[in-house]
């Protein structure tokens, strides 16, 4: 298949460049903001439109800061260690899911003492936006022509701008499907089934990281890392825990509430 070549920017003002990627950050702080509104009434929750503003404050700080910091941390330490300037060059990429997912637990946990309302409320909410913002996210990595997949001979198949011309999975639309559409109803279902605290987020941690650790067997590995042990990805062993310790969590707290009486 033919690669859309999509334009990055998809509006020039002068010297301002407003690209798509940048794009799907607004448009998922704007959908978790309704989705969470929308969560709030139905829980009938003591929280404002005000309170609601300045918790997806908070989770966009710590998906923004988090995701920097993981990906320093988790897939290029060494390259920021000699070249610190690049530390804050977000523009020139660079975003981690895992690192942004615990910068938005620990924001969401300051955000819970100061409202004193129980964390897994608040994170059960976000549980229902966090796929819609993968979705996005994706559908702007796949305009960007960038984290592409492995090489095929599908024949879907696509020769992505920057790479060697061989033919490649696209599989950041592998991973809007599954991590973004196909977990948000996951999850919504559990939402609406259980009214145990926790399930649905822990739920969403585990179809994350099982959806992720498949998808990674179809994604180019990062080439400064590589794989481990000739087999996997660093995208699959910070997935892979997430999926057993969301899954045990989630079963947990589902015996746990059926044992009370």
């Amino acid at each position: 298949m033919q690669f859309p070549h999509i334009d990055p920017v998809f509006l020039r003002i002068g010297p301002l460049q407003f690209r798509w990627y940048g794009l799907m950050y607004v448009l998922s702080f704007i959908a978790t903001y309704l989705i969470i509104r929308s969560e709030v009434t139905r829980k009938q929750l003591a929280l404002t439109k005000d309170d609601v503003a300045d918790l997806v404050f908070y989770g966009a700080m710590g998906v923004v800061l988090g995701g920097r910091t993981g990906y320093i941390l988790f897939y290029n330490l060494g390259y920021y260690l000699a070249n610190p300037l690049k530390l804050f060059a977000v523009w020139e990429g660079g975003m981690s899911f895992h690192g942004g997912f615990l910068g938005v637990v620990l924001a969401f946990f300051l955000y819970a003492r100061r409202k004193n309302i129980p964390f897994l409320t608040l994170t059960d909410m976000a549980a229902l936006c966090a796929p819609v913002g993968l979705l996005l996210g994706r559908i702007g990595n796949f305009i960007n022509g960038e984290l592409y997949g492995r090489p095929t001979d599908a024949s879907w198949g696509m020769v992505f701008p920057g790479s060697d011309g061989v033919p490649r999975h696209p599989s950041q639309l592998y991973e809007a499907f599954l991590e973004g559409i196909v977990l948000f109803f996951i999850v919504r279902v559990v939402s609406r089934r259980t009214a145990v605290n926790g399930v649905a987020t822990c739920t969403a941690i585990a179809g994350y990281g099982l959806f992720r650790f498949i998808v990674e067997f179809f994604r180019q590995p990062d080439a400064q890392i590589g794989l481990f042990y000739g087999l996997f990805s660093m995208g699959q062993l910070l997935s892979f825990p997430m999926f057993i310790i969301g899954t045990a969590a989630a079963l947990l707290l589902s015996f746990r509430n059926t044992k009370r009486p």
